[in-house]
């Protein structure tokens, strides 16, 4: 497998620690996070532990495979590396993909639930609400379309924008907490903080876009393991914090009527109608860019699956310059993010995840020799992924087992899908990179 390292090496520590951040805290908190609330009540920060642990063993192997097998593929190619090409390989991969579509059909909800709060309470309806959301897709499709890279270099402003206020809400808002509100005394049960702690773990799904970046990164042995670290760490820290402000500045009854926005609304104690507005915007900016970013980058994900002869080669074509897969991937999140609510998408992106990391941690402990690894490290990484995963659809069992039939389905879809390319639309002869070399 060539490695796809060039000479002209040029993101650093900070550039990579900046794509990791930027993939983490982009629309998955604004989303989920007044869901995590209603869930999880004052053990909100908590379950934004147990996800952030999940990320964090999850981040060694992701370390490790990026510098032994630098490649634009990233995760793909650590799955195919790994376990060779063939169907198992590819339903894993077209799994990546399809969450990757349930990613951005769950920011662009954020999206529209945000930006509506700038509208008159009168225009505030269900159709106003799905219009937002498609032009949430809509919107930055296009712009991938006319141009993409120009709308990239906008990214670095945004990620800043972004961390700069939600730092200045923390700052601010930690005057505002009621400690009565965080007692442990009025915790749900062990079992639901967890559930919640996985069903929000999405929002911790981005780090794994430093690896994509890989051959590119100047002296890798050094700056890639740094840099999923610090990222990791950094947002756990983050999200935590937020968490304390959110929980501990409004009541049970307001984060239930704020659940779409709460954040926006934690910024009302300390801020006013001020810090609200400042949110709000923020929210809107950042989910718009976290879907223009994810469109971009699961649109070239499609391209490698494709490359790896895991899809049909019209996926390899192109249309304006960008892989065909871009208008596939932005109507399915179109269909998701109108038909589906929000725990639901919330849900399944979070396993999706869930079972790709623990594939990768998998993948880690297979090659271990290769990425000079722990075995243990890499074999916790496996165990807690799948007890997470466990965790997941036991909350969800307990509480909506209806939704579980989701999942289901998006499983089944993966394998299907990969099933039905084999038997039917596989050209022979199409073994990929991996197998190829």
């Amino acid at each position: 497998m060539a490695s796809q390292k060039t000479s002209n090496d040029q993101i650093g520590f900070l550039g990579a620690v900046a794509i990791g951040v930027g993939g983490m805290v982009g629309g998955g908190i604004f989303a989920v996070l007044g869901l995590a609330a209603v869930l999880a009540g004052g053990a909100t920060p908590v379950a934004f532990v147990v996800g952030g642990l999940v990320a964090l063993l999850t981040a060694y192997s992701y370390a490790r495979l990026s510098v032994a097998y630098p490649d634009n593929g990233g995760t793909i190619i650590f799955i195919d590396k790994a376990f060779r090409i063939d169907w198992f390989t590819g339903s894993s991969n077209m799994l990546l993909w399809l969450g990757y579509m349930v990613t951005l059909s769950l920011y662009a909800v954020a999206f529209g639930n945000y930006a509506a709060t700038f509208l008159p309470k009168d225009w505030q309806t269900s159709l106003t609400s799905h219009l937002l959301i498609s032009l949430g897709i809509l919107i930055p499709t296009a712009l991938n379309l006319l141009s993409a890279e120009a709308v990239s270099r906008i990214e670095t402003y945004v990620v800043g924008l972004k961390i700069a206020i939600l730092v200045l809400v923390v700052a601010v808002g930690f005057g505002g907490i009621d400690r009565q509100r965080l007692d442990p005394g009025g915790w749900p049960s062990l079992l639901s903080v967890v559930g919640a702690g996985m069903i929000i773990f999405v929002a911790y799904e981005g780090f794994e876009l430093i690896a994509n970046t890989a051959a590119s990164v100047k002296d890798a042995a050094k700056t890639l393991p740094r840099a999923y670290f610090v990222t990791v760490l950094f947002v756990i820290v983050l999200y935590v914090l937020i968490a304390l402000v959110v929980v501990g500045s409004l009541t049970p009854d307001a984060i239930s009527q704020a659940e779409d926005f709460a954040l926006a609304q934690a910024a009302k104690p300390s801020l006013g109608q001020v810090g609200f507005t400042l949110v709000a915007i923020t929210a809107v900016l950042a989910t718009f860019s976290a879907i223009n970013s994810t469109l971009y980058g699961s649109a070239r994900l499609s391209y490698s699956i494709a490359t790896e002869g895991e899809l049909p080669k019209h996926f390899e074509q192109k249309v304006w310059n960008q892989p065909v897969g871009l208008l596939v991937t932005a109507g399915a999140a179109l269909a998701l993010s109108n038909l589906a609510d929000l725990s639901s998408i919330s849900m399944m992106a979070s396993a999706s995840f869930l079972i790709i990391f623990a594939l990768v941690n998998l993948a880690n402990y297979r090659l271990r020799e290769e990425a000079k690894s722990n075995r243990w490290i890499a074999l916790g990484g496996v165990v807690l992924c799948v007890a997470a995963l466990v965790a997941l659809i036991g909350h969800v069992a307990g509480e909506s087992p209806a939704k579980l039939w989701v999942l289901v389905a998006l499983l089944g879809l993966s394998a299907g899908l990969e099933g039905l390319y084999i038997l039917f639309l596989k050209e022979e002869g199409r073994i990929g990179r991996i197998r190829g070399n």
